[in-house]
């Protein structure tokens, strides 16, 4: 079968608005026989997937299609093979399956990560039962009966390592018979009856990554009831409503407020409000002593202690006890057991995987204290919930008990029962939405609560890289772009005999980046995008500490961020020449000299700069006594951008905030500027409305190899 005639039979039936979700109606003439059953169903739902590929718009829900499309292919090729009637036709339906069979592997070619979903072994992605359930239905077939599972014990936290402080012994001496707590009935469990059979994760990620209307994700808070907190301290509007939401009975919250929006101040209080002490606050190490700090703030009666290694200094009677992911496996035993009727997970996005050993730690402790707590106070904070893909979302659903490992929650599942719908509705995705965001998501952007921060923003300064370094890396990358050409040249030349290519194969570009990617590693790839970008960062190093520096002499303090420490050494150095006073914030520094470094920014007005760490330093900081960022070296994602510049531009803030991006160029760091930009949609789709096309995930390296090879192919020779 030649190219021509696969594209036949993939498009033959009619639309190609991906997987029907009803049979498609008849006009003006009787179905005939190549119009009937599963087959063009299949073809219209292949020829989708083919599509996104060449489009490179390779969704989560695309993997799904090319999943559910290959194994009806296979069922559907056995099908044919067994029944009865001619062989004619019976050679005629296997010709046309072969067809769809081949734009699968075709399609596999180019997208390899599509590869491993052919294998007979391969886990069914989640919401592809739905969707297998909905294609035949749609081919007016009998959907296959779901399997029983054999019922697998939930895996249990590594034990190697647990400790017990003395003084938790202490308090477990003092209460022995600590009792579950049975104040509040627990609600019935459900009853499924429309959807009992359906698989339903899938569809509810959908619904987030298709069916938002322009709306944003929040749900509908209450009025606030006052916006006065300890010590005379003072709450915004958007802050006491979610605390006024606690203090109604609102018990799970995905708070996902842009960050700078005070979402500490509000779990504390939320928990405050909902009397849900003793509360267990689980939190990246960089931030667990501002944790502390901000509970002596906003909640002083309640004592607050923070667990550092084995937790030898820990008080276990104090009402909030703090302790980071990297530590939380050798206290995970007694944590379950100590009686919390609360309990936070700050940046929450650190456990969407749910095979690492922090967040089977984290989701082990929700469900222990779910069990000894009726209606516990659950809170994931993150100003960034989706980072890759939308399948982000499961991870933090489940902390928050909204769903179990395989189906939602017993309240969730009555409220998608009470909408009388199934995912074959198209309606039932906007709904479905709604039901999942009224279980708590609340989401705020600045741009809401613009009255309450002022404006910030982004400007480029371009910089020229000259001397030996600059010309080095000008030369490195024009090296690397030849490499590319070679590879994309090679590759061209093993095709087959007379297949002709016009113009630049965009689909063979991608995957030769996607090779370089993969062996940027290896000791004998020569300069890659990884080595050049920090290359790139050094040469800057010197450029923006110099402009920052001006920036501090003429409108005060200054905010340096770095990802390299050898590009904040030179900044330190530069800074030391020029008589400027800086202090540091790095990843090796105890929480003590950290703490130090930011007061002394903070508070001495001799210090102007303070050179931080991207990744150390991103998150859990107030410095909004400076009102310029200077980012000296770009992130790979636009939240890590976001999150160091919203160290400044914050609640407390009260000037408008620039943040300096220092661009090498003429180099691939420019392309890089444009592809963060263009990359900061996942969010924005999901959770805040917005029409930005979403990718499957965040790969502004391989685009900007896309984009190396792109340029040196259209240039002439």
């Amino acid at each position: 079968m030649d190219v021509r005639e696969e594209r036949h039979v993939a498009t033959r039936g009619g639309r190609q608005s991906g997987a029907p979700r009803s049979a498609p109606k008849q006009q003006g003439r009787p179905r005939g026989r190549d119009e009937e059953g599963i087959i063009p169903v299949l073809a219209r739902a292949v020829r989708d997937v083919e599509l996104a590929v060449q489009r490179s718009r390779v969704r989560p829900s695309t993997r799904v299609t090319f999943q559910v499309v290959a194994l009806l292919v296979r069922e559907e090729r056995n099908r044919i093979k067994s029944a009865e009637g001619s062989e004619g036709r019976r050679n005629e339906q296997l010709k046309r399956i072969d067809g769809i069979a081949t734009i699968l592997a075709r399609t596999a070619a180019r997208e390899s990560s599509l590869l491993a979903l052919l294998a007979e072994d391969a886990e069914l992605l989640d919401g592809a039962r739905s969707l297998m359930r909905e294609m035949q239905l749609a081919a007016g077939l009998e959907p296959t009966p779901e399997p029983v599972a054999p019922e697998v014990a939930a895996p249990s936290p590594r034990t190697e390592r647990q400790v017990v402080p003395q003084s938790v012994v202490s308090r477990q001496l003092a209460n022995p018979f600590l009792e579950p707590d049975f104040s509040v009935r627990a609600p019935a469990a459900a009853r499924p009856r429309l959807l009992s059979t359906w698989e339903l994760l899938g569809p509810l990620l959908r619904a987030f990554e298709t069916a938002s209307g322009g709306a944003s994700s929040c749900m509908k808070l209450p009025p606030p009831a006052s916006l006065q907190a300890a010590g005379g301290r003072l709450l915004m509007p958007h802050q006491a409503q979610v605390i006024a939401a606690a203090a109604a009975g609102h018990r799970t919250f995905l708070l996902a407020d842009e960050p700078g929006l005070g979402k500490t101040a509000q779990a504390l209080l939320a928990a405050q409000a909902a009397d849900a002490y003793p509360l267990l606050v689980v939190v990246p190490n960089v931030v667990k002593t501002n944790w502390a700090r901000e509970a002596g703030l906003w909640t002083p009666k309640h004592a607050a202690t923070v667990i550092h290694g084995d937790g030898h200094t820990i008080d276990a009677f104090s009402d909030i006890v703090v302790v980071n992911y990297e530590v939380l496996d050798r206290h995970v035993g007694w944590l379950g057991n100590l009686g919390f009727r609360g309990m936070v997970v700050d940046e929450a996005h650190f456990i969407k995987n749910k095979t690492s050993q922090r967040s089977r730690n984290v989701l082990a402790l929700s469900k222990r204290i779910q069990a000894r707590t009726v209606r516990p106070l659950l809170m994931a904070l993150t100003g960034t919930p989706l980072i890759n893909d939308i399948e982000d979302f499961l991870a933090i659903w489940e902390f928050l008990g909204w769903i179990g490992d395989k189906e939602p929650g017993h309240v969730l599942m009555e409220a998608l029962e009470d909408n009388g719908m199934t995912p074959v509705d198209p309606d039932f995705y906007p709904a479905a939405r709604t039901a999942v965001i009224d279980l708590g998501i609340v989401r705020r952007r600045k741009v809401d609560v613009a009255a309450d921060i002022p404006a910030r923003r982004i400007a480029d300064l371009p910089v020229e890289l000259e001397g030996a370094l600059g010309r080095s890396i000008l030369a490195a990358e024009r090296a690397l772009a030849r490499r590319l050409v070679k590879r994309y040249e090679s590759a061209l030349a093993a095709r087959a005999a007379g297949e002709v290519v016009v113009g630049i194969d965009h689909a063979l570009v991608r995957q030769v980046a996607a090779w370089e990617l993969r062996d940027a590693d290896e000791a004998d790839s020569g300069e890659n995008v990884f080595s050049m970008m920090r290359r790139i960062g050094q040469a800057k190093a010197g450029l923006a500490a110099d402009y920052a520096a001006q920036l501090a002499r003429s409108v005060g303090k200054v905010v340096f961020f770095a990802k390299h420490i050898d590009v904040m050494d030179t900044a330190e150095k530069t800074f030391e020449q020029a008589g400027i006073r800086y202090s540091s914030i790095r990843g090796d520094q105890t929480p003590k000299a950290r703490q130090l470094s930011i007061d002394a920014f903070v508070n001495d007005a001799e210090v102007e700069v303070v050179v931080c760490s991207l990744t150390a330093a991103g998150v859990g900081l107030n410095l909004q006594v400076a009102s310029n960022v200077v980012l000296s070296e770009l992130s790979w994602t636009a939240a890590e951008q976001t999150q160091a510049i919203d160290r400044v531009h914050r609640i407390g803030q009260d000037q408008p905030v620039t943040a300096w991006r220092i661009i090498a160029a003429q180099t691939i760091d420019a392309r890089i500027a444009e592809l963060i930009d263009e990359k900061a949609g996942l969010a924005a789709r999901a959770l805040d409305g917005s029409d930005v096309e979403v990718s499957s995930s965040v790969d502004v390296q391989l685009e900007a190899l896309v984009s190396l090879l792109t340029d040196a192919l259209t240039q002439p020779t």
